[in-house]
């Protein structure tokens, strides 16, 4: 009989490595001799991986591909669980990496984009998003019915003081504001509410004191992507977003964006003030409008407006009024609304006070001030404009496609995209955008912007769907596009989607906005533009896809195309209209004699083509 084993004395292990030098990608085998029997193995490596293995397994292989040059190691955990004894050992083996006609080889290859460099404008570009999207339809809608629609019951703590704040100042806005007609409270505290929304959204705050203001509910994890540097805190943002802010020249105790301080420094003989309990100053310039921009575009209600937002509403408000259309059969012969639904006392209303709203030529005037382009149909009068930013178009064209061959660079992760002649694209279009911001520049698109929110609230109104239903299973990101959409189709107008038109309403804005507010005369380096276009490439792209859509123009192409939008709308309607009649003719013609006398009938009707 042998020795019998005492429980307490240690556990031997040895372990051996075969071989003990290799090349990199070479396997190893590990064996580890212990003293008794019946024990587990615990296997570990400090590089490269281990084939599948027990834990009664004494031997394994070590493959060393993926491990660096030098010394690894590998070490075994052994267990005796019946006298809880435990041993552990290790053994170094010497990877070397292999050599291939004298060089030493690398087997992967990684390539990364060219460094980004951040800039403090960027915050800038957030600021405008985020009062991009406090000013869509679906904040403006929220707005409306918790303010005018529905009770403080089952409201919770941010929605009723979300509704208090917009009924102190919709009392503010409404003191003293009425409309000179009968019967139109509803549609009056529509039109009040609205401006109401329009003052608490519109803008930014710019005070080194409040940085956040700005930035109140923004989506991180959205602006993660575009600040591509790295991870982003709203920390970071308020930080770039002080040092980006200047003080005003004549008052330094507040504070503007450097695209007003620049102009201020121009006007130093002119004194900035604020307003007093006896109204506004007549001699100087207002600070609100320094220290509060309010950052809309027109482009936005351009765009909307040839969705034929605008000549929906007029069609309907014509029938309400009980006149027929010219065109038989008339398509909304049997709208009728009951006067007991709250709707049809805001149409009376809205019709009421049609003299109070921009005309379709006074917009037409103004997008021709602004940008160059116009509205064509029969509604619009031959324009005569003392001031047309008539190279505005081929600008803002080419700086879109000088972006495109930028994102072509920035993909291919063996260029360094060249970020100069986004710079100087943006220069251009910039000088033209602050040449038309003269006379009816915030006014007119302030006015215009509110006059379209509430025609967009009426027509997603669930008394207008139940008469206009849109398709089912279209996913509408807002309810008034797919009434919009009907009319168009029972009027016979472009069969272009309304979806379209929107996102070149909000992504033009967006582009826009950060163009005109920002100070490109006096940025000479590349990395700026460069995280323009980085930053704002969703929208860019984007919009190009949209005017596409609409159009049919592709702003990718070699060949610029500097033709106004409503040039090309008008040209695709008539190719439309034109289809649409040869098809009943040759239906009229096919079904023999009485059908024939019924075709000729159908082509005696003028078509629609375009409602302006």
């Amino acid at each position: 009989m042998g020795t019998p084993l005492n429980p307490r004395s240690p556990l031997q292990v040895t372990l051996t490595a075969t071989p003990n030098e290799v090349t990199r990608g070479e396997t190893v085998r590990l064996r580890a001799d212990s003293s008794e029997r019946g024990v587990t193995y615990e296997w570990h490596v400090s590089g490269g991986s281990l084939a599948r293995w027990a834990n009664t397994d004494d031997e394994v292989v070590w493959d060393t591909s993926g491990t660096e040059a030098g010394m690894e190691t590998a070490t075994v955990r052994v267990t005796d669980r019946q006298h809880k004894r435990t041993s552990e050992q290790s053994t170094d083996v010497r990877v070397r990496i292999p050599v291939i006609d004298g060089r030493r080889a690398s087997l992967s290859v990684h390539l990364e984009p060219a460094g980004v460099a951040r800039t403090d404008s960027q915050a800038l570009w957030t600021a405008i998003r985020n009062s991009s999207e406090s000013l869509g339809f679906g904040e403006y809608q929220d707005f409306i019915d918790l303010v005018l629609c529905r009770s403080s019951q089952g409201l919770d703590r941010e929605s009723r003081l979300l509704r208090a704040e917009g009924r102190a100042e919709l009392k503010a806005v409404g003191k003293g504001s009425t409309l000179p007609y009968p019967d139109v409270d509803a549609y009056w505290l529509l039109k009040t509410a609205t401006e109401a929304f329009m003052r608490l959204r519109c803008g930014i705050l710019v005070d080194p004191r409040r940085p956040g203001e700005p930035f109140e509910g923004i989506d991180l994890s959205e602006e993660q992507h575009r600040y591509q540097d790295g991870p982003v805190t709203q920390d970071e943002i308020e930080t770039m977003w002080r040092a980006f802010i200047e003080p005003i020249p004549q008052d330094p105790k507040f504070y503007t964006l450097p695209y007003f301080a620049r102009i201020l420094d121009g006007l130093r003989d002119v004194p900035v003030r604020g307003a007093s309990k006896f109204g506004f100053p007549c001699d100087a310039i207002l600070r609100y409008k320094l220290t509060h921009p309010c950052l809309i575009e027109l482009l936005w209600n351009y765009w909307e407006e040839e969705s034929l937002l605008v000549q929906s509403m007029i069609e309907i408000s014509r029938r309400f009024q009980n006149m027929r259309r010219s065109v038989e059969p008339d398509p909304l012969a049997h709208l009728e609304i009951a006067p007991l639904l709250p709707l049809a006392n805001l149409l009376w209303g809205y019709i009421q006070d049609d003299q109070h709203r921009l005309s379709v030529a006074r917009r037409a005037y103004e997008y021709d001030h602004h940008y160059g382009i116009t509205l064509i149909g029969r509604a619009v009068p031959r324009l005569r404009g003392a001031d047309s930013r008539s190279k505005f178009l081929e600008a803002f064209h080419s700086l879109l496609k000088l972006c495109t061959t930028f994102f072509t660079q920035a993909d291919d992760m063996t260029v360094t995209p060249d970020g100069f002649p986004v710079l100087n694209g943006l220069k251009e279009v910039h000088l033209l955008l602050t040449e038309g911001q003269h006379n009816q520049y915030g006014d007119l698109p302030w006015t215009a912007r509110q006059e379209m929110l509430m025609q967009q609230w009426l027509l997603a109104r669930p008394e207008m769907r139940s008469f206009l239903p849109a398709r089912a299973m279209v996913a509408y990101p807002e309810p008034w596009m797919g009434t919009v959409d009907v009319m168009k189709k029972l009027q016979g107008w472009t069969d272009t989607p309304t979806l379209h038109f929107h996102n070149l309403a909000a992504f033009g804005e967006r582009i826009l906005l950060s163009i005109r507010f920002g100070d490109w005369n006096s940025v000479i380096e590349r990395d700026e533009a460069a995280n323009w276009a980085r930053y704002w490439r969703a929208e860019i792209q984007g919009y190009i896809h949209a005017y596409r859509a609409t159009t049919g123009v592709d702003l990718t192409s070699d060949r610029l195309d500097v033709t106004m939008p409503a040039v090309h709308l008008w040209r695709r309607t008539e190719r439309q209209v034109a289809g649409a009649g040869r098809r009943r003719a040759a239906i009229g013609g096919a079904v023999g004699a009485g059908a024939g006398m019924a075709g000729r009938r159908m082509r005696r009707t003028p078509p629609s083509g375009r409602p302006y």
